[in-house]
């Protein structure tokens, strides 16, 4: 059995498909449990792992985690909703008013334990609240179909950006926050680390994903060419206008202390938005909550989300090999809040910028967690008194 889980996930069984030329070899989608799990070791490495300004090969892959995994988490949010509500053919009746509703619990645990959480004085930009409005933000989508939610993604991709950065100037703000600060709907929307304008493409994108036959060789393949595609265009767009246009690479240098805008086609180490200049919409940085951003880590997560569920399906050893991060995957929530409170108990306050043992030592500890877990519960600790609250929408008639 596979357990579909995420930050406020189901356990789902897939139906296995019939072997043919065409299928993959199963049905299983696993590769989802790794992927999420890859996304939560991204999120750490983001929050306790080395600061990325190190360089070498450590601060490349510490600058590769930032941002990307939040983005690859957020997509799997789509993957959640559409398991939630009927993944092939979506819910109607009254299955479907209690998809809706259990929807609507989780949003509203998770608004309200991420906020609990970031006024705690949590020194990370936790993204729980931000997770829970996406939910209701794209319920409302949950009945069409891969093209539509495709388009709607794209088209939100391409807008959103721009509104973002309208609204930012005229509440006079350049949407860089401190961690800690609580999340109004202000901070949710528009001016938080994760805000919804920018973060919700990933979210439908994900659900585009979700209603795909993902167990088909040939779909698999097609989504690894979009993602290529998307990643191509968004860093690579980035990057020619940084080289052929010196004066957005100039004035966003101008608007940072790193003094120097080269690098903000794919990394963050240069700094975040400050709002003061238009230049930085050219930036495909992971936090710069641009067009270019946005298609470039999407691009990014669903390669990652392909290659999980070919890997896992065209190599059955390494299901045992990475039975641990599966694990992870398949608790997430708990994995995720667990890795807070830890940061918290620890009295860690300075991120990132701990040594690299400190990251190995969080990432041993859940998979050990997770791991021996399993062995005894089908759900992770959170994830079952999330299924407990959720399981409320069956009085709905």
């Amino acid at each position: 059995m596979t357990q579909y889980s995420d930050v406020a996930a189901p356990v789902v069984n897939a139906p296995a498909p019939a072997r043919d030329s065409k299928k993959a070899p199963t049905g299983r989608l696993i590769g989802l449990d790794l992927a999420r799990g890859l996304a939560v070791f991204g999120m750490y490495a983001a929050h306790v792992g080395p600061d990325p300004d190190q360089g070498g090969v450590t601060g490349f892959l510490m600058e590769l985690a930032h941002g990307r995994s939040a983005a690859l988490f957020a997509l799997l949010a789509g993957f959640a909703v559409v398991l939630i509500t009927g993944r092939r053919t979506p819910k109607t009746g009254r299955a479907g008013r209690q998809a809706v509703v259990k929807v609507v619990i989780r949003a509203v645990i998770l608004l309200a334990l991420g906020t609990a959480l970031t006024m705690r004085g949590t020194p990370v930009d936790v993204i729980l609240a931000f997770y829970g409005l996406y939910f209701l933000l794209v319920l409302p989508l949950y009945r069409l179909g891969a093209g539509p939610l495709a388009a709607i993604a794209a088209g939100t991709a391409l807008v959103l950006p721009q509104v973002l950065y309208v609204v930012q100037q005229a509440i006079g703000d350049g949407g860089v926050r401190s961690p800690g600060e609580p999340d109004g709907i202000v901070s949710l929307l528009f001016t938080g680390a994760y805000p919804a304008l920018t973060w919700i493409p990933f979210v439908i994108a994900g659900m585009a994903v979700a209603r795909l036959d993902l167990a088909a060789t040939a779909v698999r393949t097609r989504l690894a060419l979009t993602g290529a595609a998307l990643m191509i265009t968004g860093y690579g767009g980035s990057w020619l206008a940084l080289h052929l246009f010196p004066g957005v690479a100039h004035a966003i240098g101008a608007s940072t202390s790193a003094g120097d805008g080269a690098s903000v086609w794919w990394s963050d180490t240069a700094g975040y938005p400050s709002g003061d200049t238009p230049a930085w919409l050219w930036a495909a940085s992971p936090h710069s909550e641009t067009t270019l951003s946005i298609l470039g880590n999407t691009g990014v997560a669903i390669m990652v989300v392909t290659a999980c569920l070919a890997a896992t399906d065209a190599f059955p050893r390494l299901r045992s090999l990475a039975r641990p991060v599966i694990a992870v995957g398949s608790m997430s929530m708990t994995a995720y809040v667990g890795h807070l409170v830890a940061i918290r108990f620890l009295g860690i306050e300075e991120l990132p910028g701990l040594p690299l043992h400190v990251l190995l030592c969080f990432i041993a500890a859940a998979m050990v967690f997770a791991t021996v877990w399993s062995r005894f519960q089908q759900r992770g600790p959170l994830e079952w008194l999330m299924a407990k609250a959720t399981g409320l929408a069956r009085h709905i008639c």
